[in-house]
């Protein structure tokens, strides 16, 4: 008759003293048993829904009271995320936008050399409404002068006022209209300041109206030889004065006739083309022939810094 097998030692037993960390694990149980092995399954387990109670100590589930504040958690997650993505990418954007513009700066320093003269002062500048009422306005050119330095460029006061954001180069061409009736000569001073220095400079002119005063004029350039011979100090009737700040630029324009017609008191620009004027200046349309190819000249010097910012090396 075949023996029984022995029964495992009881940990009652005094040979087999019990493990005071309690039975050994099941290794059936454990996180490393391989699945699909028989008899080696991962375990399963479940949790029971939470419950609490209500006044009379009845079961009462907790899942309608927890959702929705781990909701409200996530949410609040979520948004904090969400604005702390929008200041980085915010960031990036605004440091973007700084480097854009710093390179657009340094890259107008020097369109003085770099850009040819037909591009800074085209031969024919067509002003479409430029001039009073709106009619339209055709400026041929008629000298380029060479670049020089300022000294002989402007009054001895306009030229102090200038003198905080230096003179790095200057370049002008006078123009006539159609009629060769007027003259007007446009200068673009191109200066040694950093975007501070302009943007300081800028606020001065403002401030003070610093481009109204009659004491601080440009100079024309009387090319020989042309309509604007004789376009000397006294023949300046308007002018304006533009001073840049993304950009070391300042741009101005003055205008005058081109018979020689001296004028006692000139006029700015922005005066001179307000309805109702009655000065010569104003009657005559030479506050738009200033202005109106200062604004011109402007737009294409901005639109070569935009292109010249954007060229990429060969």
């Amino acid at each position: 008759m075949p023996h029984a097998a022995p029964a495992p030692p009881s940990y009652l037993d005094a040979a087999s003293p019990p493990d005071p960390l309690g039975p050994a694990p099941d290794p059936s149980m454990s996180w490393s048993v391989t699945a699909g092995t028989p008899g080696r399954e991962r375990p399963v387990v479940t949790f029971g829904e939470p419950e609490g109670y209500d006044e009379r100590g009845r079961g009462l589930s907790l899942i309608g009271r927890v959702a929705p504040r781990t909701a409200a958690a996530a949410a609040c997650m979520v948004l904090g995320l969400g604005l702390i993505g929008g200041a980085v990418t915010g960031g990036w954007i605004v440091d973007d936008g700084d480097t854009a513009a710093a390179t657009s700066f340094s890259s107008a320093a020097d369109l003085w050399h770099n850009a040819p003269v037909d591009e800074l002062f085209p031969p024919t500048v067509q002003g479409t409404g430029a001039g009073p009422g709106g009619a339209d306005r055709t400026w041929t050119r008629i000298a380029v002068a060479p670049a020089t330095g300022c000294t002989d460029a402007f009054d001895p006061l306009l030229r102090k006022t200038l003198a905080p954001v230096g003179c790095r180069r200057l370049i002008r061409a006078t123009y006539t209209d159609a009629t060769q009736s007027y003259v007007t000569t446009v200068g673009l001073l191109f200066t040694k300041s950093d975007p501070a220095g302009m943007t300081a400079l800028a606020k001065r002119f403002a401030a003070e109206r610093l481009d109204r005063r009659t004491d601080l004029l440009p100079l024309p350039y009387a090319a020989k030889d042309t309509a604007a011979e004789r376009f000397g100090p006294h023949q300046r009737a308007t002018w304006t004065i533009s001073v840049l700040s993304d950009a070391p630029v300042v741009a101005y324009a003055v205008s005058g006739w081109a018979d020689g017609r001296t004028v006692d008191t000139p006029q700015p620009a922005a005066d001179a083309e307000v309805s109702g004027a009655t000065t010569a200046a104003a009657q005559s349309g030479l506050g738009n022939e200033a202005q109106g190819l200062a604004d011109r000249i402007e737009r294409r010097l901005r639109h070569d810094i935009a292109d010249s910012a954007t060229e990429k090396p060969s």
